[in-house]
């Protein structure tokens, strides 16, 4: 199960920060699209800080 949410997570974290980076080359939307790949890296981080703690007990 830890493998699984790590790749999960670490998904997320990347996809995150690819989403901020192509942010730049929309017309019209950048911040909202910026704002969706910061919450895909928070995401990415709350998983395994705060899920997996409880989980794995």
């Amino acid at each position: 199960m830890n493998i699984v949410a790590f790749v999960i997570s670490l998904g997320l974290f990347v996809a995150g920060f690819y989403v901020m980076g192509s942010a730049f080359y929309i017309e019209g939307a950048e911040f909202a699209v910026f704002m969706a790949g910061l919450l895909l890296s928070c995401l990415g981080v709350f998983i395994p800080i705060h899920v997996l703690k409880r989980i794995d007990g």
